[in-house]
């Protein structure tokens, strides 16, 4: 059960338990006065799919205000968050300042990039407008590309591709579809992962956000101002197709395809002169000449994306309890069987696909709103 903290003015503001509520309440005190805190306006500022969740409380100088991280040591670790924060701010981007952390309880007290996402300012039916928050997007995420460094983030390897794919079979198609898959039909499947596999492996490495998309950037406060970046708790070494990918098939937002290859032309282009498509393998040495030849592989990506995700979503919902988030997996559907009927070899992917869905037609374009 819940406890409402005692706290004064922010009822709104539950604790899982009274243990909690005390180690937060304790640990507040002390801070109030060296950041000069207003704690009777502590109230929610947004949740998060793993058992993370954001407070924000004002300062005494008007219109300022700090964000808590709420992250219950036993489930979640605060140490890779801070770690990639300072990757991050090495390399200049605009991510969240910390200004304290309690390691032992999982409290982080963090400076606020603002109270709107990037996700807020757009419109789906109005590509145009939102052209231009894509390409600052894709000027972050380059700039985070060229900081990379081997062996300093975990690596995005095939085994760790290869767990996040088992939880589309695992979560989305039998626990949430209820579908027992045949032997050929699980053979279907364990063909299209290992090509995708071998696919996404043959990428250049760098620095990987791992859920880079509008909702986890922030937009400016002020005009002419940086992105903020958010959210980069699991990032990883590894291929650099995935954040591009990420962007642009959005869990929460779909753009017809004319504008997905428009920004990743101008993404492609970028990169090639950066350098950072010059340490492919070789069976990836002609993306930096054939963007056909990188499109191919962000696509090919993607699949890995959509399958972990419609698990992720599924598993959210069955075994979290929240079901806001499967209501978005027919995009990622259509993400998957566009994607599938696109290319020769995935087409026996294609089909189990659609007897998983019921044989239903995909909806919209390649990448259509759903």
């Amino acid at each position: 059960m819940s406890h409402s903290t005692n706290t004064p003015g922010a009822g709104a503001v539950t604790w899982p338990d009274i243990l909690r509520q005390a180690q937060f309440t304790q640990w507040l005190a002390p801070l109030v006065e060296r950041h000069g805190l207003r704690p009777e306006t502590l109230r929610p500022a947004s949740a998060d799919a793993s058992f993370r969740r954001y407070l924000r409380l004002d300062t005494r100088v008007p219109g300022e205000s700090r964000i808590v991280m709420d992250a219950p040591p036993d489930h979640e670790d605060c140490a890779p968050f801070v770690h990639v924060q300072g990757l991050m701010q090495h390399a200049g981007l605009n991510v969240p300042d910390i200004l304290e952390w309690d390691k032992a309880h999982g409290f982080l007290l963090l400076s606020d990039l603002g109270q709107h996402t990037v996700i807020e300012r757009l419109d789906a039916a109005d590509p145009q407008a939102a052209a231009a928050w894509y390409r600052q997007a894709t000027d972050v995420l380059l700039q985070w590309q060229l900081a990379s460094r081997p062996g300093v983030l975990p690596p995005y390897d095939a085994a760790l591709l290869r767990r996040e794919l088992a939880l589309f079979p695992d979560w989305y198609v039998a626990q949430h579809r209820q579908v027992v898959l045949s032997e050929a039909q699980q053979q279907v499947l364990a063909t299209a992962f290992d090509r995708i596999v071998a696919e996404n492996l043959s990428a250049p490495s760098v620095y990987v956000h791992r859920d880079f998309m509008a909702r986890n950037l922030m937009a400016p406060v002020g005009e002419g101002g940086p992105l903020g970046v958010l959210d980069f708790q699991d990032a990883v070494y590894g291929p650099i197709t995935y954040d591009i990918a990420s962007l642009l098939r959005d869990a929460f937002i779909s753009w017809d395809e004319e504008f997905v290859l428009d920004i990743t032309v101008r993404y492609w282009e970028l990169a090639r002169k950066a350098g950072l498509l010059g340490r492919a393998s070789a069976s990836a040495s002609g993306w930096g000449d054939d963007f056909g030849a990188f499109y191919r592989s962000v696509e090919w990506m993607g699949l890995q994306r959509h399958l972990k995700v419609a698990g992720i979503f599924a598993r959210l919902t069955l075994r979290d309890g929240k079901p806001k988030y499967l209501a978005d997996a027919p995009r990622f559907i259509g993400y998957l069987r566009a994607t599938a009927r696109r290319y020769r070899e995935l087409g026996p992917l294609a089909r189990l696909l659609d007897q998983i869905e019921g044989d239903a037609a995909p909806v919209g374009y390649a990448y259509g709103r759903m």
